[in-house]
């Protein structure tokens, strides 16, 4: 198995990862995500990347990925690393695949400085809440997740 950064020419396969995801998560309907979009924001000609993305392959074949990106801790004043997205193909789950990208992304935040590791995971999906607790991860149950899209983030005084 081998993880490596993704560069411009592998839009196309984070897209396919992206849906891939979307479907599992019975949220395919909510994504707008294009080619042009994913090249914008992750490889800009100009400026920072809004986000990282690794790829894991066992030989030839991309079997999954993690697109991440830096957020700060106040309290710790450090940066962090969150993890927006993390999927491996269903045919290739249970070979360590999700594992090896969880580490590569712990040993990245730590060579990095960073001072913690964060992501969501739906409250279903018990397959992956006891996969992270079995990696060390602790659920934060007393936080609740909030969000602004759409029209709702055009917030007006």
């Amino acid at each position: 198995m081998t993880i490596r950064p993704a560069v411009r020419s592998d839009v196309p396969l984070i897209l396919g990862f992206i849906r891939g995801l979307a479907d599992f998560e019975k949220l395919a309907h909510e994504v707008v995500a294009t080619e042009e979009r994913l090249q914008l924001t992750l490889f800009p000609e100009n400026g920072r990347p809004a986000a990282e993305c690794v790829l894991a392959y066992l030989g030839d074949e991309a079997v999954g990925f993690a697109l991440f990106f830096t957020t700060y801790s106040t309290f710790l004043a450090t940066p962090g690393l969150y993890l927006e997205d993390i999927f491996v193909l269903p045919a290739h789950r249970g070979k360590g695949v999700g594992r090896a990208l969880m580490v590569h992304l712990a040993q990245l935040a730590n060579a990095r400085g960073y001072g913690r590791m964060e992501w969501a995971v739906l409250d279903w999906n018990e397959k992956a809440i006891v996969f992270y607790e079995s990696l060390g991860a602790r659920r934060l149950t007393e936080w609740t997740t909030c969000r602004l899209t759409g029209e709702a983030l055009k917030l007006h005084g």
